[in-house]
């Protein structure tokens, strides 16, 4: 007898989305929390030429004007230095330090626009809403003490953070 069926499904190895995400290890809540702690020291750094004008409320105001060029352009060129890194890497400068990126739940790169515009600004955005922005701005990192690992920000871009 003979066994074709042409309504059969085709023999075609399908791999497991899960199959790379199981091989990553997660990235641990201390180490992730290491890394934000790393990264916001260093805007802090870049910020710090403001502080003095915050210890010296008596400088000139034409005094303050170049600080607070050389403070923004420090911040924006840490900025731009970020988002390449996290562009190429899928690392900030905290997350190279501890060895730890950004990837795709299937294991993929995640992309810049990924990156900036599902993990950043929608969940800034979120946080900038009255009343709201707050709460979310709390409940968001809590999410990490979940079994996944996963804050909000990762849920809404389909991302987790492994161990490089």
């Amino acid at each position: 007898m003979n066994n074709f069926n042409p309504y059969r499904p085709p023999n075609a190895a399908v791999n497991d989305a899960n199959a790379s995400r199981s091989q990553a290890e997660l990235a641990g809540r201390g180490t992730r929390l290491g890394a934000i702690l790393i990264d916001s020291l260093t805007y802090l750094a870049a910020m710090s030429p403001a502080l003095l004008i915050l210890v010296n409320p008596d400088m000139d105001e034409p005094a303050k004007i170049p600080i607070f060029g050389v403070v923004g352009l420090l911040f924006l060129a840490l900025f731009i230095v970020n988002l390449v890194m996290l562009s190429k890497t899928g690392q900030s400068i905290g997350k190279r330090i501890l060895n730890i990126k950004i990837v795709r739940t299937d294991g993929s790169r995640a992309g810049l626009g990924r990156i900036f515009w599902l993990r950043m600004f929608i969940p800034g955005l979120i946080g900038g809403i009255p009343l709201v922005g707050p709460i979310f701005s709390l409940v968001d990192p809590l999410f990490i003490f979940q079994e996944s690992r996963r804050c909000i920000h990762d849920l809404i871009a389909d991302t987790i953070v492994i161990n490089a």
